[in-house]
């Protein structure tokens, strides 16, 4: 297409001093009268491109010109730096060359880009390398290579799976894998930090992932219950970390709202915050919890 052909012309301009119309002309096999009518186009629209005649002439650029002046945007350059640094967060194995990347960008968009965002893969207490693992399932993906994993659900079931990874998704501060799951003949999510022994099949996959993954009507798809909490102060850093929406008491204490799955982790959830937490709603989970903790309690009888 003669617009790529007419940003490349620029792009590489900038890095070398002169191209002879020759060279261009073998380069994107046109002819020369085709370069020629490219220069007017872009000395027509205000691109400092000009030729000379004679030996060591050709192709150039007025020197120090950067690509401020094409048709990108201030938004659209810092766009594409932002893009290429989210990149590099979760690019591990290829960092340095994604920074590389991102400053020769940034120079030739003539200005400094802001660093204003830095992402660390790993959590806080770090104890499962996800980072294999979201390169393993990368590789595959980009392969279109069937993956194998033994899984642990929410239940603490462990199943072998063998699936088609489609796309990597980051919700809710974890990463899963969405992909076409053989066991299941459907479409699943999977946590990363559930999977283990992965190995990538030579398997070609068939399915192919929609543009958009994460929607109301195709995330997860599990029953929730609303829960109305009374929780003290002691457990105030975890109101703030865990709930959007909470009153403060007079007393420090918080009546707190949460809608959560409806299964055995929502009772293991409540239980980790002790002595400090009371069900206030609904009251048949009231009775779950009583039965959870009495379970709990006559394994040390």
């Amino acid at each position: 297409m003669k617009i790529n052909r007419l940003f490349e012309i620029i792009y590489i301009l900038i890095e070398k001093e002169s191209i002879t119309a020759k060279e261009w002309a073998e380069k994107f096999e046109v002819s020369t009268r085709t370069i020629y009518r490219d220069v007017e186009i872009l000395s027509s629209v205000g691109i400092p491109i000009y030729m000379t005649k004679g030996r060591g002439g050709g192709i150039s650029l007025l020197p120090n010109y950067i690509l401020d002046k094409t048709v990108l945007t201030d938004k659209e350059r810092e766009n594409i730096l932002s893009s290429l640094r989210a990149v590099q967060t979760v690019d591990i194995a290829d960092s340095n060359s994604k920074q590389e990347l991102i400053q020769k960008f940034s120079s030739l968009f003539g200005n400094s880009y802001i660093d204003w965002i830095e992402v660390d893969f790993s959590s806080w207490h770090d104890y499962k390398d996800q980072s294999n693992i979201f390169q393993i399932i990368k590789s595959a993906i980009f392969n279109k290579k069937k993956i194998k994993f033994e899984y642990s659900n929410s239940k603490g079931e462990q199943t072998y799976r063998k699936v088609e990874p489609l796309k990597l998704c980051s919700k809710g501060g974890s990463w899963y894998l969405y992909g076409y799951c053989d066991k299941r003949c459907d479409y699943r999510f999977f946590k990363l930090m559930r999977m283990k022994d992965l190995t990538i099949l030579n398997e070609d996959t068939i399915h192919i992932a929609p543009s958009k993954i994460l929607t109301t009507e195709n995330t997860f798809k599990q029953k929730c219950i609303h829960i109305k909490l009374h929780i003290q102060k002691e457990m105030a850093y975890r109101v703030y970390d865990e709930f959007d929406n909470f009153t403060k008491m007079e007393d420090g204490s918080f009546i707190s709202e949460i809608d959560m799955p409806e299964s055995e982790w929502t009772l293991y959830y409540i239980s980790t915050f002790g002595p400090y937490c009371e069900i206030l709603e609904p009251n048949e989970l009231k009775e779950k919890f009583k039965d959870h903790l009495e379970k709990t309690l006559s394994i040390y009888k």
